[in-house]
């Protein structure tokens, strides 16, 4: 019995030195300027190795609050419980209808919906892993970092094909049916499957060299904590983000472009002055919000990525806080949200979601006498 519970703490320390190992080799930059390294690197080779992971932990949680990152880490929770509770309704009705699988809208839509079901899924993964402090090799952490950079450029490219197939329909009514038929809409869907691997593939290519050329070999994979601790401290890293960040912002500005052009085109032929025009306002207004949600995690991120190329002064801990906000709410909270407003914006999709919910009542029919 002895034996078993000495060999039980022995692994328990060896796992602590693990941990420790790993956080201090992310940590390091910002550790080495607190001069506490050099007081952990004298000590480490003692036996009394819990009070040095005591220390470690003290000086980490400094920089990580643990109830402010549980409190952040929640939003990825409801995030995913909002999704799953929404999308595979609106998926499931989509494809078990006849009539809706052949309108390239609802087509595209349940490839934007797929993607940000995956994405949320594995964000939910990596953020349960993050809170249980399990250690991924940096292959482990690069797949998930790569799965998630393909599922959102997915989603991004589906939201441009949903607005090309709006302009069409708006611009060319006659030729709408032959410019994009229903079998094309497969074409394009696979061609955002097909495109969205290169935009996160330098990224992530650049991201594995970086861990192959220092000594970690295990790490947390945390987003937030990678840009601060990774991302801030690699030059290349830094410029290939940004340009791919950048050019996801440009095709997301174009979006928001072409929804005004269709705005500004729509309005002269006065279908704004009609008596059903508030539906119409409604669609665009719902269309303008979940973009705008979606273009501001990626304008913060490319305004971070400037901070990290003109200043090497920052603030780990401020800049922690921005990178956390940033991951688990913005970035999180339109993939939650776009199930709810389409949803419940397309009469086709409406009633089997508020069945869902036991909120469409019938209505009751008073007789006439």
């Amino acid at each position: 019995m002895e034996t078993l519970l000495q060999g039980g703490s022995q692994g328990f320390l060896m796992a602590g030195q693990d941990l420790l190992l790993s956080l201090l080799c992310m940590f390091g930059d910002w550790y080495n300027s607190s001069g506490q390294v050099e007081h952990i690197g004298r000590q480490f080779g003692e036996t009394n190795t819990s009070y040095l992971i005591e220390q470690f932990v003290q000086d980490w949680h400094v920089f990580l609050p643990p109830p402010h990152m549980r409190a952040l880490q929640v939003c990825p929770i409801l995030g995913f419980v909002a999704v799953f509770l929404t999308t595979p309704i609106i998926l499931f009705r989509i494809m078990s209808r006849a009539h809706l699988r052949q309108q390239t809208r609802y087509l595209l839509l349940a490839n934007a919906l797929l993607s940000d079901l995956i994405f949320v899924v594995f964000y939910m993964l990596i953020t349960c892993l993050n809170a249980a402090s399990v250690l991924m090799s940096d292959l482990a952490c690069g797949a998930f970092l790569f799965l998630m950079g393909v599922l959102y450029s997915a989603g991004v490219f589906s939201a441009t094909a949903i607005v090309v197939d709006t302009s069409l329909a708006i611009l060319a009514p006659l030729r709408y049916a032959t410019l994009w038929p229903t079998s094309r809409t497969y074409g394009v869907i696979v061609a955002t499957w097909v495109v969205s691997v290169f935009f996160p593939a330098a990224s992530v290519a650049l991201f594995l060299w970086y861990h192959a050329t220092g000594p970690c070999t295990q790490l947390i994979c945390s987003l937030p904590l990678l840009l601060v601790l990774t991302v801030s401290h690699s030059r290349p890293l830094q410029v290939c983000m940004l340009l791919t960040v950048t050019a996801i912002l440009v095709i997301l500005l174009l979006v928001v472009a072409g929804y005004v052009a269709l705005y500004c085109h729509s309005s002269k032929s006065g279908v704004w002055r009609r008596e059903r025009s508030s539906r119409a306002k409604g669609t665009f207004l719902i269309h303008y919000l979940h973009l705008f949600l979606s273009v501001c995690p990626i304008l913060l991120l490319v305004i971070e990525l400037l901070l990290y190329c003109n200043s090497t002064g920052l603030n780990p801990s401020a800049d922690l806080w921005i990178s956390l906000v940033m991951c688990n709410v913005l970035l999180v909270l339109p993939k939650g949200l776009a199930p709810f407003l389409y949803g419940l914006r397309y009469r086709d999709l409406r009633g089997p979601l508020l069945d869902f919910f036991g909120l469409n009542r019938p209505r009751a029919i008073t007789p006439v006498m």
